[in-house]
């Protein structure tokens, strides 16, 4: 079930999906003033300036080969939204009309045109898969890939070549896994943060797979109250930020949003006061005025070791260690946190508690866990429902009994139920899942006396820390997000 569809719309909130947009050519699109806007309730609905035509309609309807529902949209506004969708046409070659192209169209405009997509549904990744009959272009929004297009063989070769260039990288070498970067901007929406592009380049069996990450570093991005913490949670990270040394842990698995949140809580540190921050990643991800930030190559002239055993000699307040991978980062990070320092760091763990677990096995000495710990959070991302379009649901035994929380039958929730806010997908962006491990003094001596795992777990529920359960069950009755949502994402919490 959708909500009902308003007879005319505002589209500068509107989210546009370029899988529908673009089947539509651009010359017939910017001549009659019409756009496709996404499908919502099985139907294309589309944005026109003035009444639609009969012509007009059959030429929509044709290209998208479904029922549309025409919807009136403001000229200007309308106007300015199909300059972000197709660009500058008169800069563009004659023939070209939509991403579906032939095996000799232009590799420049293709490429704009993938970014351009990837821009409009504010995707995180672009995929270009090399297939024995074409190649698959798929885009992750919100952390799920979507399909976008399919496009001959024919442009693979083209296509690569364009984006190494782009990215800085050898257009001769093909056999060899390659990286780079380079910086894009949607054309048309000049008020929008440039996107920070990282390629990489992967021989498979047809081809060369090529991996984007669009990194766009807007502020409110990067903000600690934007990431969903709990406001008992929130107070609770930016009191240890306060304090002037020790190891603040973020864990969880890839691609849980660990690295949002050690840039969140940088810029926290800097709105707070003057201070020397240096990092040391691999690689830098958003790049922050007002830091010193060290980017780890591969060449033996600046690697993960040098870097960090350089650090402290240069009278850092705040260090920041992209992950904690081997006993030498440890090290270096727990001796840093012993001297006056506060390090951030990121670790990979299923929960809180079983960070301490992973420090014991990587070397480290209970008493020096129970001495510098000053937080470890555990964190995951869900998909955050579509405020406009969300609609209760109760909350079945299957689904009590799957959450192991059989009370909450009955109880509502919430689903999404597609609007165009959300491009009918009921879902708009993603929060967080957290759970926190401050160590107090109990559980600090615990700690030093290498407890296991579960008795800390204990420790930490008998003294009122929510789980990670327990945030993900609080956020689906606030219809943050839904039961689905959380048993693809957080079951293991």
């Amino acid at each position: 079930m959708s909500v009902p569809l308003p007879d005319a719309v505002d589209l500068d909130h509107v989210r546009i999906d370029p899988a529908w947009s673009l089947k539509l050519p651009a010359a017939i699109a910017m001549r009659r003033l019409v756009l496709p806007l996404c499908v919502v309730g099985g139907e294309l609905v589309v944005a026109f300036g003035d009444p639609p035509d009969p012509q007009t309609l059959d030429a929509v309807t044709r290209a998208a080969n479904r029922s549309i529902r025409p919807v009136k949209a403001d000229a200007v506004q309308l106007r300015k939204h199909l300059l972000r969708v197709y660009g500058d046409t008169r800069a563009a070659p004659a023939h070209r009309s939509a991403p579906a192209v032939a095996g000799g169209e232009d590799a420049i405009a293709l490429a704009d045109d993938i970014l351009r997509a990837a821009a409009l549904r504010q995707a995180s990744d672009i995929h270009i898969d090399p297939e024995r009959d074409g190649l698959r272009v798929r885009l992750r929004v919100d952390g799920i890939i979507e399909d976008f297009m399919h496009l001959p063989a024919s442009v693979q070769p083209a296509l690569c070549s364009r984006i190494k260039v782009m990215g800085g990288l050898d257009i001769a070498e093909r056999r060899a896994p390659q990286d780079g970067a380079f910086v894009w901007r949607l054309s048309g929406a000049s008020e929008r943060t440039p996107a920070d592009v990282r390629v990489a380049t992967l021989p498979v069996r047809f081809g060369e797979k090529i991996t984007l990450r669009l990194l766009e570093s807007g502020r409110d991005r990067l903000a600690l109250p934007s990431l969903g913490m709990s406001a008992e949670n929130l107070a609770q990270f930016e009191q240890i930020l306060d304090r002037p040394h020790g190891l603040v842990l973020l864990t969880g698995p890839t691609g849980s949003g660990k690295t949002t949140t050690l840039y969140a809580a940088i810029r926290s540190l800097l709105d707070r006061a003057p201070l020397n921050i240096l990092t040391v990643e691999d690689p830098v991800e958003y790049e922050i005025a007002g830091i010193s930030q060290v980017e780890v190559d591969c060449s033996d002239k600046v690697n993960f070791s040098k870097a960090l055993r350089s650090l402290l000699r240069h009278d850092p307040d705040v260090v920041m260690i992209g992950e904690i991978r081997d006993a030498e980062s440890l090290d270096t990070a727990v001796k840093a946190a012993l001297t006056g320092h506060l390090v951030l760091s990121t670790l990979h763990t299923n929960d809180a508690v079983s960070a301490v677990t992973r420090l014991l096995d990587m070397g480290l000495a209970p008493h020096l866990i129970a001495a510098t710990l000053r937080l470890s959070a555990s964190q995951r991302l869900v998909r955050r429902l579509c405020p406009e379009c969300r609609e209760p649901a109760d909350i079945s035994a299957a689904e009590a009994a799957a959450l192991s929380r059989e009370e909450l039958e009955g109880m509502t929730a919430y689903r999404g139920a597609g609007c165009l806010s959300c491009a009918g997908r009921g879902f708009r962006g993603r929060t967080g899942l957290f759970e926190f491990l401050a160590p107090d003094a109990e559980l600090a001596s615990l700690i030093a006396a290498a407890a296991p795992a579960a008795k800390l777990a204990s420790c930490l529920r008998a003294s009122g820390n929510p789980s990670l359960a327990d945030d993900a069950v609080r956020k689906v009755l606030a219809g943050e997000t839904t039961i689905g949502e959380i048993l693809k994402t957080a079951a293991d919490g």
